[in-house]
């Protein structure tokens, strides 16, 4: 049996929806034939093979999609206990408003799950039918009202911004909502126009137009000032909680612990470090013995450029002892010094994080670094 040193997750790909959204670049599958005991059995299989490279109990367990809310209770408690986590793991779902009844509720805490993700996205009914979403207004919000009294440990909600036409005032009007409710997480998603969706082909023609940058940065500088006022404390880019409400799995990425990938198109890191990608089709991913569709050991630099990518996107930010150490790469004091001196990273110690101000400018703080990596220089 293999030792971690460390905590682990396991996250498992449920590719099907009702439909697919025009932003959503994922492995999405809209068939409503879902044989569902066939693919549980088949998740399980593939964990059992892919199992003793990690150990016997996963720390946290992340269902996402895809939508796992159209997976019935049945099937779903059958696939929480196969994948064996320890007692007290955190188990994620993420959800869609309209397939949160009474009766999947109770039948997916019964199953054991600890955590909802609901993909709310906004709470104003014209952007909620740009993007999309099969739910409505009211159903969203009658969910989470349901969700917040169900007694289940936690939950959260998806937001969406950067919409074409969303003004400050509706992003307001949904930061509104989401206070009242209550939820103690919220994760971002500033709108991105993703190559081969609808929303891309829209951009490309001239019929949908991006915000521009001045909006978006003002749009999640508003965010974070109300989040932030309401108690809800940032703790990586895109993600704000209530003390003890962070996604334990999340952190898992953001601090290069190994995660088991499970179903079409879901991504694995081996705790020798590893990557691997399954096969993004459903049928195929079904038929064979092993789902792989590609596997890798990166190179140093590689290993490197993830860590920069994950690290910094949390509020720890990266040791950079232990980036030369996993990496034999460093970062210079001259590749550090201008982004201390303009006040977007901060330094304590060994460990860089980004400041305030860097937050919003995340992506080109790590460009900035990327392109500055070294080789740590041989002892002589």
């Amino acid at each position: 049996m293999t030792i971690i040193d460390g905590p682990w997750g396991v996250y498992v790909h449920v590719p099907w929806c009702r439909h697919r959204c025009p932003y959503c670049a994922f492995y999405v599958e809209t068939g409503t034939d879902v044989q569902w005991v066939a693919f549980v059995d088949r998740v399980l299989r593939e964990d059992s093979a892919r199992r003793p490279a990690f150990g016997a109990l996963a720390d946290t367990v992340f269902l996402g999609g895809g939508t796992p809310s159209r997976m019935p209770p049945e099937p779903l408690a059958r696939l929480i206990t196969g994948l064996r986590a320890r007692p007290g793991a955190e188990i994620t779902a993420e959800a869609n408003p309209e397939d949160v009844d009474d009766a999947w509720l109770d039948g997916a805490l019964r199953a054991g799950l600890t955590r909802l993700s609901l993909g709310v996205q906004t709470f104003h009914e014209a952007h909620a039918k740009r993007l999309g979403r099969a739910s409505t207004v009211r159903q969203a919000r009658d969910t989470c009202r349901r969700v917040a009294a169900s007694g289940i440990a936690s939950w959260s909600v998806d937001l969406i911004f950067a919409v074409p036409g969303q003004t400050l005032d509706d992003l307001h009007a949904d930061l509104d909502t989401i206070l009242e409710l209550g939820a103690p997480h919220v994760s971002l998603y500033g709108l991105t126009f993703e190559e081969g969706t609808p929303f891309e082909r829209l951009r490309a023609r001239g019929n949908m137009t991006p915000v521009d940058d001045d909006g978006w940065r003002e749009m999640y500088e508003a965010i974070v000032q109300r989040l932030r006022a309401a108690g809800l404390d940032r703790y990586e880019v895109s993600n704000f909680a209530r003390p003890g409400h962070e996604s334990a799995h999340n952190r898992l990425y953001w601090n290069d612990r190994p995660y088991l990938g499970l179903g079409p198109s879901a991504h694995g890191y081996a705790p020798d470090g590893t990557r691997w990608i399954d096969v993004a089709d459903v049928a195929a991913w079904m038929a064979q013995d092993d789902p792989t569709a590609s596997s890798e050991m990166p190179s140093p630099r590689a290993r490197a450029v993830d860590l920069l990518l994950s690290a910094l996107r949390g509020r720890d930010g990266l040791d950079l002892e232990y980036l030369r150490r996993r990496t034999g790469h460093i970062l210079s004091a001259s590749a550090l010094a201008p982004l201390s001196s303009e006040g977007l990273v901060v330094r304590s110690g060994t460990r860089i994080a980004l400041a305030e101000a860097g937050f919003p400018v995340s992506d080109a703080i790590v460009r900035h670094l990327v392109d500055r990596l070294a080789v740590e220089p041989k002892a002589d």
